[in-house]
């Protein structure tokens, strides 16, 4: 009877402690002339779990094929992985995506307010945005500069309506007056949100899709069509 007793008071702890940790977020874009890097470190539960996604190369190579795409995965979950792929994103793929998305439209109930409200738990501890160009042109440049001060600040209070900010954003735009076209950009964010809140919004993205016609067999064939299409083009 004791023993009993010990083991639901020890899941009892383990399921309050699991449920008060938090999921931590942070994603960074480095961008300096053709170069590019985009990072997204996810960890969660004290650090158990961690997951790193790295686009070391995103290159343009024509409207016929695309951005052409490298990506690396590590993790820790609690099995150590490690993935490395390439693919090109064209035309095609962005209008698969769209048709994805209406599908989950139609597989889930409310799916747009489900976004809302699970985004309005998302906390932004931290958001630095720098930018430094030149157009070659000092009046162009400075006329640009101001015209990006404003744009960043728009897309700032937009991204607000969505999500809190725990912290005054670190906006700068750099103007260089150079003969020569230059531009970098650089983007640190990080964020998180309680393990419980992220356990809550899946339980009810399930309760949203079973309550519409079907939605859980239509969710079935959504992943299996995108799985589908995956190896597809791997295999390419």
């Amino acid at each position: 009877m004791k023993l009993w007793l010990l083991i639901g008071v020890l899941l009892l702890a383990g399921s309050i402690l699991l449920l008060s940790s938090r999921i931590h977020i942070h994603f960074s874009l480095n961008r300096t002339g053709q170069d590019d890097r985009i990072v997204l470190d996810i960890t969660a539960l004290f650090g158990l779990v961690k997951l790193h996604y790295s686009l070391p190369a995103l290159a343009f190579e024509g409207f016929k094929r695309g951005l052409h795409v490298k990506l690396e995965e590590t993790g820790i979950a609690p099995a150590r992985s490690s993935n490395k792929e390439e693919t090109d994103i064209d035309k095609d793929d962005v209008i698969e995506w769209m048709e994805y998305g209406k599908k989950a439209l139609r597989a889930t109930q409310g799916l747009k307010r489900w976004t809302a409200d699970t985004l309005s738990h998302l906390q932004i501890t931290k958001l630095d945005w720098s930018t430094n160009f030149s157009l070659g042109d000092a009046a162009g440049t400075a006329t640009a500069a101001g015209a990006l001060w404003g744009l960043k600040w728009s897309l700032i209070g937009w991204a607000s309506q969505w999500v809190k900010l725990l912290h005054r954003p670190r906006l700068f735009v750099v103007p260089v007056f150079d003969d020569d076209v230059k531009f970098s950009t650089e983007v640190d964010c990080a964020g998180r949100i309680s393990a419980g809140h992220a356990l809550f919004a899946g339980f009810r993205l399930l309760v949203r899709a079973m309550q519409a016609d079907e939605g859980i067999r239509q969710w079935k064939e959504l992943v299996r069509e995108m799985r589908s299409r995956k190896r597809g083009k791997s295999a390419a």
